[in-house]
């Protein structure tokens, strides 16, 4: 994981933003978060397993089909189960170590 400062290629109102192996961050100061980067590892690890490119179409897909849902793209974007995962798990400094594969489909809840 390589974390990159960089405010402009982060979305408004968003901390960081990953794209393996990058996590593009808007402040310098969440470097030395570690719940923060715990998260980003954890998006990180989810990305791998969907082989990256899968990762990104399944998450616009399910983030367009909350969005039906939820009519509100905020409860959209935490109701993706990557999110939902990384969210939920982010304070766990270990969780990692003891995750298991594709762990994000127990948040999935269709």
């Amino acid at each position: 994981m390589i974390l990159i400062v960089f405010k402009y290629l982060t979305p408004k109102g968003f901390r960081g933003i990953t794209f393996f192996p990058f996590v593009i961050l808007a402040d310098k100061q969440d470097k030395l978060n570690p719940v923060f980067v715990n998260h980003e590892r954890i998006h990180i690890r989810q990305q791998l397993e969907l082989l990256i490119v899968p990762f990104y179409i399944w998450y616009a897909v399910e983030f367009l089909i909350r969005w039906m849902q939820f009519k509100n793209w905020k409860h959209a974007y935490y109701n993706i189960s990557f999110e939902r995962e990384a969210y939920q798990n982010e304070k766990d400094l270990d969780y990692l170590q003891q995750r298991s594969f594709w762990k994000f489909l127990k948040y999935l809840n269709i």
